[in-house]
This record gives structure tokens, C-alpha cells and sequence, in this order.
């Protein structure tokens, strides 16, 4: 006869829990594990779709994805003080950035202040005009002719001087405006950016789209101002002040670091089509060069054009020389009787768009004669 002694049953009892905990804890674990790979997979799924459609070319930094919205930077008390002063109502302020080599008497920034005094009724936005100033005597000229005024200090960067195109001064100045304007949007301020060597001839805000969030001038212009095969211009945009505005200056911005050889407005150009700008829905329009023309493409029709920009044209004599031979075709133009100037079709002076081979053959040049005194 079989005895179950009480020590018997419980070294009974304590096998059986072993076999269930075998049997079932190993399927418990096996489900956690498979779990826990699930999440781990999904997550890199996610990741991986983040970081490529943030990309202007698919692997940009992955930061630009979890760019803080909500916190804002400390700006210079002196900086909204100009920003105020100068603003229309609706908190719009015109913006433009000078250097000493631009400031100097006769050069680029005076042709800049009599365009607007030439202009049909353009005179009163100088009164809304901001010039951003790159160094000590630019901003010193510029209190001496103009109320707003604002020093950029830039820490390490010199930008005194002429900033040939595409040198590394020219490429830090680019991309410090940028993030500059980018500061101004976050601090609630709608702006017209506007080249010092763009003549103001007309009122352009009469022909801005309404309910655009970024709109900005071309080199060449194709016809549809949707269309993002446009070739823009970042020397004049309008841009309004928004939470989509303000992530794609800042995406924009730090969107250098994949082009580290572009400047800024042909980094546009890459990440104009970019999945991060569409999702976030940002307006973009490009604005006609039958108005806002420029040396590239002009504005042929004198009775609509708005404004003229000096681009496609090298150096600062050649542009200085040109537009003042433009501001006097302007002055002939409005001396007309005004059923003239509807009936008469003058044709701009300007021939700057030869000025890419006479900086060539300068350069040559002085090649030539550093090899000669060698």
C-alpha cells in the first residue's frame, strides 16, 4: 500500500508548478520577445520614412523633422524697437542689407533711395524700409540717410568689402540673411526682402497674391506663378508671417548643410519640390517678370513694371554704371506726357548681360599682370 506522506505532496505540487511554469512562461517570453522585435522594426519603419522625405535629396539631418516650434529665441530689444517703427499696420516691414562697398557715396545704396523717390507713389515706403547693416561705416552711412537702421553684428565674418559671387564671404552672408529673416518672421513680422540693387519703379503690393505664404521674383519666368519649375530669384520676396513660414526659413536654413557648395537661392531650388514644404503646406507663388523684371529678363512694358533688379550682371561697377543708365531711361520715360507713355514703347539702355565675360577678361587681365611683374 502506496503511502502520501505530507512532505511527499508537496514535492509533488512544487514538479507540477515547474512543468506549467516550463510550459507556459516559455510561451509568455516567446510572445514578449516577438512583441518587443515588432516594436523595434515599426519604429525603424517610421524613422527611416521621416528622415528620407525630410531630406532635399532624400538624408538630410534628421533634426529638421523635430525643429521646436513653440520656443522662441531671445532677439535684440533694439531689433524690435526698428522693427516697430518701421512697420505698417498689418506688422509688414521692407527689408534690405548693406554693406560698406554698397554704401559708399554713389554707389549701389544711393541709386537704391532715389529709385524710390523716382518711382510713381513709392516714396512713402521709405518710411516702412529696414536696412540691415554688415558692418560699422555701412551702418554710419546709413543713419546719415535713412531713419531705420539696424547692425547686424556677425561674429567672425567680415563683410566690409565688395562679396564676389560664390566666395566664402559671399556664401556666409547669403545664408546669415537667411537665418536673420527667419528670426523676423518669429518674431511676428510679415517682410518684402528686397536687393539694394533692385530700383523700386511702381507699387508692388498691388500685384502680390493674396493669401500666399512665400511669393518671390524669378530669373526667368515661365508663364504659371504655381508652377515650382520656375526659376527664382531670392533678391525680392514677400513673405508672411506663419507658423509654415517659419519652419521653412528654418528648414531652409540648416538644409545648407546638404549643399554645402550652393548658396542659398539655388538651395531653394533644390528643396522648392520637397516633400517636408508640401506636407506642411506652405503657399508658394513666383511672381511674373513682365513686373518685376530685372537684367536677366526684362520688364519690357514701361506702363506695368514695378520693379527692376540688377542680376545676371558681375561686379559692382557694372552694376552701378547700369543702373544708373536705367534710372535715366526711367526719368525719360516719366517726363512723357501721360497719353505718350501709353502710346510710346521705349526699350531699357541696360546691357549688363555682357558683364559675365568683361569680369572674365578683368580677371584674365590682372592675372596677366601679376605674371608680368613676377
Amino acid at each position: 500500500m502506496k503511502v502520501n506522506s505530507p512532505s511527499a505532496a508537496v514535492e509533488k505540487a512544487a514538479g507540477d508548478g515547474i512543468k506549467a511554469w516550463n510550459s507556459g512562461g516559455s510561451h509568455l517570453l516567446a510572445r514578449r520577445v516577438i512583441q518587443f522585435t515588432m516594436f523595434l522594426v515599426g519604429f525603424a519603419v517610421v524613422w527611416m520614412f521621416l528622415y528620407s522625405s525630410a531630406s532635399p535629396f532624400g538624408f538630410p539631418a534628421f533634426s529638421n523633422y523635430f525643429m521646436d516650434d513653440s520656443a522662441k529665441a531671445k532677439y535684440d530689444p533694439k531689433l524690435e524697437r526698428v522693427l516697430r517703427s518701421a512697420s505698417m499696420k498689418d506688422k509688414t516691414v521692407i527689408i534690405t542689407t548693406l554693406n560698406d562697398a554698397w554704401a559708399e557715396p554713389g554707389s549701389i545704396f544711393d541709386l537704391f533711395l532715389e529709385s524710390f523717390r523716382l518711382g510713381n507713389q513709392t516714396e512713402k515706403f521709405l518710411k516702412h524700409l529696414v536696412v540691415i547693416t554688415w558692418d560699422q561705416k555701412a551702418h554710419a552711412r546709413c543713419l546719415a540717410l535713412h531713419n531705420h537702421c539696424y547692425y547686424l553684428e556677425t561674429k567672425g565674418d567680415n563683410f566690409t568689402g565688395e562679396a564676389f559671387f560664390m566666395t566664402a564671404d559671399y556664401l556666409n552672408m547669403m545664408w546669415r540673411r537667411i537665418e536673420f529673416l527667419g528670426s523676423v518672421l518669429d518674431m511676428g513680422y510679415n517682410f518684402v526682402f528686397t536687393d539694394t540693387d533692385i530700383m523700386w519703379l511702381r507699387d508692388p503690393f498691388k500685384r502680390f497674391y493674396k493669401d500666399t505664404d512665400f511669393q518671390i521674383a524669378c530669373d526667368y519666368f515661365n508663364g504659371n506663378s504655381y508652377d515650382l519649375n520656375n526659376f527664382p530669384n531670392g533678391g525680392f520676396n514677400y513673405v508672411k508671417s506663419n507658423s509654415r513660414t517659419v519652419r521653412f526659413y528654418k528648414f531652409w536654413f540648416n538644409s545648407r548643410s546638404s549643399y554645402p557648395k550652393l548658396h542659398d537661392q539655388d538651395v531653394l531650388n533644390k528643396i522648392k519640390k520637397n516633400s517636408f514644404i508640401s506636407n506642411m503646406k506652405l503657399s508658394i507663388r513666383f511672381l511674373s517678370t513682365d513686373y518685376f523684371g530685372g537684367f536677366c529678363n526684362h520688364a519690357k512694358d514701361f506702363n506695368e513694371v514695378l520693379t527692376m533688379h540688377a542680376n545676371c550682371c558681375v561686379g559692382l561697377e557694372n552694376k552701378v554704371s547700369d543702373l544708373k543708365i536705367l534710372l535715366e531711361d526711367w526719368k525719360k520715360y516719366v517726363a512723357l506726357p501721360e497719353n505718350e507713355k501709353k502710346q510710346f514703347h521705349p526699350s531699357w539702355s541696360i546691357s549688363c548681360s555682357t558683364s559675365f565675360q568683361r569680369a572674365k577678361e578683368r580677371r584674365k587681365q590682372k592675372k596677366n599682370n601679376k605674371g608680368r611683374k613676377l
